[in-house]
């Protein structure tokens, strides 16, 4: 059974406005899945299908076989959601308000008590537990809210920004949670327009752009998707003039090869020409470099599909 599968959903809005647009996708449980694009490309209203806060016009999704519009309350038992904006109440402590959500999820006091304490402690928040939430930043504010989603130890967490206000220690203890959520079996739908971070903790990738879901895969996957070839970086005091290259810096040059097979050719012909080398890696396409390659491509085959 998969975490999630999507099967051509749509939703239309009122006017024609179509902000998903027949996506197909399918989740294993314990994938931590960037959902990645630019504003208005349909993440939102996607996250909100899967969630059952909205019916789709077309196609269908399943959330560990539930179907979100028939049966949304057996998916948010099993479910947790960290949005942008997450509502809390300012007149209760940070750990009251998770016993307070606790309880809406069917656990009994003392449970909440230990799960809070729990994750008062791994996101740094004891010291700050007994204070009233209006007194707490952001930053802690968003832990907080990432606590109050994990509270009943939901299979699936949809994240949309999870780091977002978080200072670097704050960050990292929070991504090591992600992981470990992640390797025990939780599976992860992260939303977020940080590009590096996206590649420094997620499994698999979805790209959208306009309601259309226009690639999916690992980054071994999505790499492939926009060149074959590896690039070879190469740091030497001269290169072999029939040798193709880029030049990226001073006594630096990048060289396009169809395998890491013919490095050792690469490194051979430069010093049979008389040259020093200092350097040599395999340069791999990040993620960044990735999204805009795609997005762009993306871009141009939707305006000649409007011709």
């Amino acid at each position: 059974m998969s975490a999630v599968l999507a099967e051509h959903l749509s939703k239309i809005y009122t006017g024609g406005n179509k902000a998903v647009d027949r996506i197909s996708f399918r989740l294993e449980k314990g994938e931590i899945f960037g959902f990645l694009g630019p504003n208005g490309a349909g993440k939102t209203t996607t996250i909100k299908l899967l969630c059952g806060m909205l019916s789709p016009s077309g196609g269908s999704c399943r959330v560990f076989d539930i179907d979100p519009t028939k049966d949304p309350e057996k998916l948010h038992q099993m479910s947790g959601v960290l949005t942008e904006h997450a509502q809390m109440y300012d007149h209760l402590s940070g750990i009251d308000n998770l016993i307070f959500y606790g309880t809406l999820f069917g656990m009994n006091k003392s449970d909440c008590e230990k799960r809070a304490k729990d994750l008062l402690e791994r996101l740094d928040l004891t010291d700050a537990q007994n204070r009233k939430l209006s007194a707490y930043s952001t930053g802690m504010r968003q832990r907080l809210s990432l606590a109050r989603a994990m509270m009943h130890s939901p299979q699936i967490l949809f994240l949309d920004e999870p780091t977002s206000g978080l200072d670097p220690e704050s960050a990292q203890n929070v991504n090591t949670l992600i992981q470990e959520l992640a390797e025990s079996g939780t599976t992860i739908f992260l939303c977020t327009h940080q590009l590096r971070y996206a590649q420094e903790i997620c499994t698999t990738y979805g790209l959208m752009n306009k309601g259309s879901l226009f690639a999916t895969g690992n980054i071994e996957k999505l790499r492939s998707m926009v060149s074959d070839k590896v690039k070879v970086r190469v740091k030497a005091s001269c290169i072999p003039k029939d040798m193709e290259f880029e030049k990226t810096g001073e006594q630096t040059d990048d060289i396009s090869v169809n395998s890491e097979d013919e490095i050792p050719l690469i490194v051979k012909r430069i010093v049979e020409a008389g040259g020093d080398i200092y350097h040599v890696s395999e340069e791999q396409m990040s993620l960044e470099e990735i999204y805009f390659s795609l997005i762009d491509r993306n871009h141009g085959e939707m305006e000649r599909g409007n011709l």
